[in-house]
């Protein structure tokens, strides 16, 4: 699904656009010219179907040069190793959580408690994938024409990622589960959702200027998206709490 001229949507679940398995986040590509991106992996339950989206698209799988993960949580990254393996990208995760890729770590993902509150199958396993790179607060991915930063945005997990850049006059933010349509958020009952955290990446966020807004879930803006931002800044600056998604 073409968003803009260099941002697609090539998979999403049912917390979002059903084009993919119902546990998928959004998964993004980049479209850098002659260099191409993927923004989160999905659960890797449904991985044909994402490179099927892609190609359909008509990019070919051997432009696509990196895999950038905004969280480990396994609707975002359990389908990295098998994204890796199909078209040999780097795989490029906070230095926080890298481990937790690495290791499949079920238990530092959240994965564990996921599954008995029935988020996720009891029989869903989180395979672990190489890492090739782990980022940190300013690092820069270059992809093609696209100078991507990266910003540290932790609160609904450790290790969480936002990755911003400016193209074709619109800057661009890509800030997985942070902060979502409506200044919602999504604060959860695990071990490293830290509120204090959160609120810290929020008032990050509302210093950018961003166009295009493109959360991990629900829709997204394709112009003045800061004002989704900037509905939950107003909230933590009135000492309040944005609204919950659950």
């Amino acid at each position: 699904m073409k968003l803009t001229d260099i941002i697609y949507l090539v998979g999403s679940g049912a917390f979002g656009f059903d084009l993919t398995h119902n546990l998928d986040c959004h998964v993004y590509l980049i479209n850098g010219g002659n260099e191409l991106a993927l923004v989160d992996a999905g659960i890797g339950l449904a991985t044909d179907e994402i490179l099927e989206n892609i190609k359909a698209e008509g990019f070919s799988f051997d432009k696509i040069k990196y895999l950038l993960l905004t969280h480990t949580h396994a609707d975002h990254a359990g389908g990295a190793a098998q994204m890796k393996q199909a078209l040999g990208c780097d795989v490029l995760v906070s230095k926080d959580s890298a481990d937790f890729l690495r290791n499949g770590d079920e238990d530092a993902i959240n994965l564990t408690f996921g599954k008995q509150a029935g988020f996720y199958p009891e029989d869903y396993r989180f395979e672990p994938s190489e890492v090739d790179r782990e980022l940190s607060e300013g690092d820069i991915i270059s992809v093609g024409g696209c100078q991507i930063k990266v910003l540290d945005t932790p609160g609904h997990c450790f290790g969480h990622l936002s990755f911003y850049f400016e193209s074709e006059g619109k800057s661009h933010l890509f800030d997985g589960d942070c902060i979502f349509w409506g200044g919602r958020i999504l604060l959860q009952n695990i071990y490293d959702c830290i509120l204090q955290d959160y609120v810290d990446s929020i008032k990050k966020l509302a210093e950018l200027s961003v166009d295009v807004f493109l959360p991990g879930h629900l829709t997204f803006s394709l112009k003045d998206g800061q004002r989704h931002i900037d509905e939950a800044a107003q909230a933590v600056n009135k000492l309040g709490v944005p609204p919950n998604l659950i």
